[in-house]
């Protein structure tokens, strides 16, 4: 029985038709490697080595048949879902990987046998990485919730298990106003590192959005552009020396920041780089501690946590308000201690002036 081609190919799959007309398919994420893809969409060799190209493996040790109900069947299907594909990449990324994990480890088992308990222990060997087990049960609330969603399972096995305890850190340390300084006196105006340096604090983009901001995402001296990560847009209003500082530094046509050769660069790239150039100047810190900076920079000056998502590409408010609970109690702070002033100056002024009530007498000294 023949295979019908779907019209709409799956996600990362695009084709190709060789020299000798013959058409091919070929799956690829962003920049990643081609990988060729067996059959026509559709068929079950391409089903099986689409679905081993999403979760990393070789499609050389693809098994020929997937056991129904398995934890891999399950994982195959939610990765054949709508909700998978509205995913971000680097989210998808995270995901498949972990799920890769679970299929190595147990992908022949039921998926309806999965008990709270199983998940725990998962938990309990991953818990000398605290932060890393979290999203190890994220991804499978996720996989799990879809399938009950579904009805391909009737219970979610990762209810009501716990997240592990982290360390209390404020993760990638925020410049100071120290490293600010250290930093532009070793990368002048017009330099490349200087540019990138301008551009993140006046942005607050991510590095994987820094590397891609270009003249095409720039209308006037607004820059728009969607975030890679949360697929959002931010809208970003650059000052005339923030444009002026553009037009004196070497910049590609279709990106910012470039490399030595104005070739543009990948956020891992552009990240060894900028850590490289921090050091030369004897700064500690990250492309992503002067995103922080620069977050902090908008909350003391008043922006509200819907203000900072807009800019920052949030897409959670809670981590907006990271940033903005802390100023609040900063401002708030100053003006209480205002209000005590004030207090001071109406109510306990005459008596300190005139000496009452902090002159009284000594009950321990004697008369005589």
């Amino acid at each position: 029985m023949s295979v019908s081609m779907p019209r709409k190919l799956p996600l990362h799959v695009v084709k190709e038709v060789t020299r000798h007309g013959k058409i091919v398919f070929y799956f690829r994420i962003g920049k990643g490697d081609r990988i060729r893809l067996p059959g026509i969409p559709g068929s079950k060799e391409f089903k099986k080595a689409y679905q081993a190209a999403l979760l990393g493996q070789r499609i050389a040790h693809v098994e020929t048949t997937t056991i129904a109900r398995s934890l891999q069947w399950l994982v195959q299907q939610y990765m054949e879902s709508a909700e998978w594909s509205g995913l971000s990449v680097a989210t998808r990324k995270q995901r498949g990987l972990f799920y890769r994990q679970v299929i190595d480890a147990s992908g022949k088992v039921d998926c309806r046998a999965v008990t709270k308990a199983d998940v725990q222990n998962a938990m309990e060997r991953r818990k000398s990485t605290p932060a890393l087990a979290n999203n190890f049960k994220k991804s499978l609330s996720a996989l799990f919730k879809w399938g009950l969603d579904h009805s391909h399972v009737s219970v979610d096995p990762t209810a009501g298990v716990k997240r592990l305890k982290t360390l209390n850190t404020d993760g990638f340390p925020i410049w100071t106003l120290e490293d600010i300084n250290n930093f532009t006196k070793r990368w002048p105006l017009g330099t490349r590192e200087r540019l990138a340096f301008e551009l993140i604090v006046a942005s607050g983009l991510r590095r994987s959005d820094a590397v891609r901001a270009g003249r095409q995402h720039l209308t006037d001296d607004v820059l728009k552009i969607k975030t890679q990560k949360t697929n959002t847009q931010v809208t970003v209003e650059f000052s005339p020396r923030v444009l002026d500082l553009i037009e004196q530094t070497q910049t590609g046509d279709f990106a910012f920041i470039v490399g030595k050769k104005g070739l543009p660069l990948t956020k891992e790239s552009f990240g060894n780089w900028f850590r490289d150039t921090c050091r030369a100047a004897g700064v500690e810190k990250s492309a992503h501690g002067l995103r922080k900076f620069s977050a902090t920079l908008a909350a003391e000056a008043g922006a509200t946590s819907h203000q900072l998502m807009a800019q920052f590409g949030w897409v959670n408010v809670k981590q907006a308000e990271v940033y903005t609970k802390g100023a609040d109690r900063a401002l708030l702070g100053k003006a209480s201690s205002r209000l005590v002033e004030e207090q001071i100056r109406t109510k306990l002024s005459p008596h300190l002036v005139s000496g009452e009530g902090n002159m009284t007498k000594n009950p321990l000294k004697s008369n005589g």
